[in-house]
């Protein structure tokens, strides 16, 4: 009796586990219980409608079936059988709407929202219980859904749940932005905030200014490669939506329960109005439509009634195409240059008694807030509308850390955080990335990780952490492809964040899902990254300095590291230990999964006497750009790319001095600086490179200075001291920082930086 209530239990447990490894839904639902059995799901299956209101999301279950499989299923309004997906409303009594109920066992399958979107959230999350299509039993007649016995009751932690997509930089045509509306509603985000016009495009159609879409949609051509490269493609670029194309998109959006808030850039960013109409600017213009991203110095002239008058009319029809509680405003990055120098801003700032620049865009901001809390919007501005003063009723969007919304929040105003450093999408997922990107790191895990709500807020400041948003700037996006690609597997993991209970999260777990969610994406034929199979690589000085250790490392669990076979052989070796490097070369492992390569990851080394010697640098790097530390300079490794944010350079605002130990004398004559140079980004080369060589590390003797840099087209450059040949062990650099960058350059004024790479002593 004993032994076979040991078998009964072992077999529950078997069943508990299959039921549970199929349970792959993104977001992670609240509470999940899992049955004995399944459900089968064919085209005889018949939807129930036991309420009214649930047709939206009725005909976006037939479309997803349609589309993937072929067939549709058939409605009814009372119960025909056991065969059945029946749809209901149930009081929840929720904090948030959104929330549902779902249930499948030998019944059928029960679903009941709190409302209508609780039902279409419920439908979802169905949705991602059926299996990937390779698993499917196919028929030529007949598909049918093993849908495993369980119960669901899920809600929304944050009733903010955002993704964005900038559409100034590259513009996107109508049947990606609804492919782009589909993958919200799959994962359960519920805004969709659209960036309409930009520096360099104006993107919405204004019947009043129609010179905002015949020349503010077009720019003559557009940045080839790496901002800063001064390279165009001389190619003409347009693209804007009609108003009839927004009404579309809005109600498509609308069908899936997602609210779209507008973005209308004000007062920076504005170029592309500048040049349809130049008299909104301080200079008058002339004006053009921007072929470059950056931050620039025309905006629209805050002093002038007529700038008022014009952002009143523009909005009013944007109200009329958006019936979102909120109109997104901007409000970041808006230079204050031509405003000290214009006449009629100094007088707006004398007569209503304003302190200085900052006050006047807290003035503007306030101005055009109480216009549109006049017609019943309310405003989102980024979190530089704090300056000067914030905004009476407005909501802050957090993206410059964490500290905009702590102190937003702790003024009792909305907050929706999107720092860059966990929701910046834009940002590199791999640190061996394939294409170009803004620059940054931020991997899966990390976005996973973020927690949006601040540690230092009290309770009741934290109610006003609405939620969360990612991000989607496309400076460096020129197609669907490319946006898809930077969009997943992230998106995926904010979902989790903004939607699952807080405790419930579990990377872990997550990233056991993680090869469903993929071969769910390919089923759908989407771009994506798999970065997540990246290989992690350190590299680390010998422990007697005369080398380096590359050493590998792999997330994967099911799975090994080797290196890839020799020509002519299928053996694969596998990797053990760090990796002993003592002479130039390219060395190169891969990821292995079913003894197939899922990642592999080449470096080339460029070994000289001062690879992988002792290091102090002094003072140390920014904490923005501390590379992987003083050894950066010494590991063998060179950046090529002219990444500015790549863990290859360290980064200064100040002079810095370098000692290296070679350990013993050596025999040389020259010693190379590698440094970058974007002017764009404030980087500049260092002003001048000096060599100082010592016996005893005490007393060192000069020698030679140089100023001469040689830049590649690419940004990266060199300096180069030749001097008569000593043989001394310690050598001290001394690197002189650029000093204030000049006038007419971006960021004049400012404290240039300066970003070193490798040292080679030969």
């Amino acid at each position: 009796m004993k032994k076979c209530f040991i078998a009964s239990l072992l077999l529950l447990c078997a069943l508990h586990g299959l039921a549970q490894s199929s349970n792959n839904i993104v977001p992670m639902p609240a509470e999940v219980r899992y049955g004995r059995g399944s459900f089968e799901l064919s085209r005889n299956t018949v939807i129930v409608l036991e309420g009214s209101g649930m047709e939206r999301t009725v005909s976006f279950f037939n479309d997803y079936l349609q589309n993937t499989f072929g067939y549709k299923l058939k409605t009814a309004k009372n119960s025909a059988g056991a065969n059945t997906i029946r749809l209901n409303y149930e009081r929840m009594d929720k904090d948030l709407q959104g929330a549902y109920t779902l249930q499948v066992d030998k019944k059928g399958i029960y679903i009941a929202g709190d409302n209508e979107e609780g039902v279409f959230y419920g439908m979802q999350t169905l949705i991602q219980l059926m299996p990937p299509q390779k698993d499917l039993a196919v028929k030529k007649t007949d598909i049918r859904f093993p849908i495993p016995y369980l119960s669901i009751t899920d809600e929304p932690r944050f009733a903010y749940r955002g993704m964005h997509l900038d559409v100034g930089r590259h513009f996107f045509p109508v049947a990606f932005i609804k492919k782009y509306i589909d993958w919200l509603a799959t994962y359960k985000f519920n805004t969709f905030h659209w960036h309409l016009t930009e520096d360099q495009g104006w993107r919405i159609e204004i019947k009043k200014y129609p010179l905002l879409t015949e020349t503010g949609s077009c720019r003559d051509q557009t940045l080839v490669g790496r901002y800063g490269s001064n390279k165009y493609d001389g190619t003409k670029y347009c693209g804007y939506y009609t108003q009839k194309e927004i009404k579309e998109i809005v109600k498509y959006a609308t069908d899936r329960y997602i609210t779209v808030i507008p973005e209308i850039e004000m007062p920076g960013h504005s170029t592309a109005a500048l040049a349809s109409y130049p008299y909104l600017g301080c200079t008058k213009g002339p004006y053009k439509v921007m072929d470059t991203w950056g931050v620039l110095n025309d905006v629209f002239c805050a002093g002038s009634d007529d700038t008022y008058t014009f952002l009143q009319n523009v909005l009013d029809e944007v109200i009329q195409l958006f019936p979102s509680k909120y109109i997104h405003i901007g409000g970041d990055e808006c230079p204050k240059e031509r405003w000290k120098t214009c006449p009629v801003c100094q007088k707006k700032i004398k007569d209503e008694g304003l302190k200085d620049e900052h006050a006047l865009q807290s003035y503007f901001i306030q101005r055009i807030e109480k216009y549109l809390n006049s017609k019943g919007r309310r405003i989102i501005g980024w979190d530089e509308i704090l300056e000067g003063g914030l905004a009476p009723n407005a909501t802050v969007m957090c993206w410059r850390g964490e500290e905009g919304g702590i102190t937003a929040a702790k003024q009792n105003h909305d907050v929706i955080m999107t720092p860059g450093s966990h929701c910046y999408l834009d940002h590199s997922q791999s640190q061996n990335e394939d294409s170009i990107t803004i620059g940054g790191y931020l991997p899966l895990e990390t976005v996973y990780s973020y927690e949006p709500v601040p540690a230092v807020l009290s309770a009741g400041e934290a109610k006003h952490i609405l939620g969360a948003q990612g991000n989607m700037w496309t400076e460096y996006m020129k197609n669907p492809s490319k946006v898809e690609y930077m969009l997943f597997p992230r998106m995926m993991a904010l979902s989790e964040v903004l939607w699952s209970p807080k405790e419930k999260r579990s990377w872990n777990d997550f990233e056991r899902r993680l090869p469903v969610l993929f071969e769910r994406l390919d089923q759908g034929g989407t771009n994506y990254s798999k970065a997540y199979y990246d290989l992690k690589q350190t590299i680390m000085p010998t422990p007697d300095f005369q080398g380096l250790l590359w050493k590998i490392e792999s997330k994967l669990k099911n799975g090994y590291i080797g290196y890839p076979p020799v020509p002519g052989s299928t053996e694969v070796k596998m990797y053990n230990a760090p990796l002993l490097i003592t002479d130039s070369g390219t060395k190169e492992v891969c990821n292995y999964i079913y003894n197939k390569p899922a990642a592999c990851i080449s470096q080339k080394f460029f070994f000289n006497k001062a690879t992988g010697k002792k290091i102090m640098v002094s003072p140390a790097p920014s904490k923005n750009y501390p590379g992987d530390g003083a050894f950066t300079l010494v590991n063998g490794v060179q950046n090529k790319k002219g990444l500015s944010k790549s863990a290859e350079f360290l980064g200064f605002l100040t002079d810095c001095e370098v000692i290296i130990d070679l350990g013993s004398p050596h025999g040389y004559n020259s010693i190379i600086l590698h440094a970058l140079t974007q002017e764009g980004s404030w980087i500049y080369p260092p002003q001048t490179f000096t060599i100082f060589t010592s016996k005893d590390g005490v007393n060192y003797k000069s020698r030679g200075v140089t100023n001469d840099f040689v830049a590649t087209p690419g940004g990266n450059g060199t300096m180069k001291v030749n001097f008569m040949a000593v043989n001394d062990r310690y050598v001290k650099l001394v690197i002189e920082n650029w000093g204030p960058i000049f006038a007419g350059k971006p960021g004049a004024g400012n404290p240039a930086w300066m970003f070193i790479d490798e040292v080679e002593i030969d």
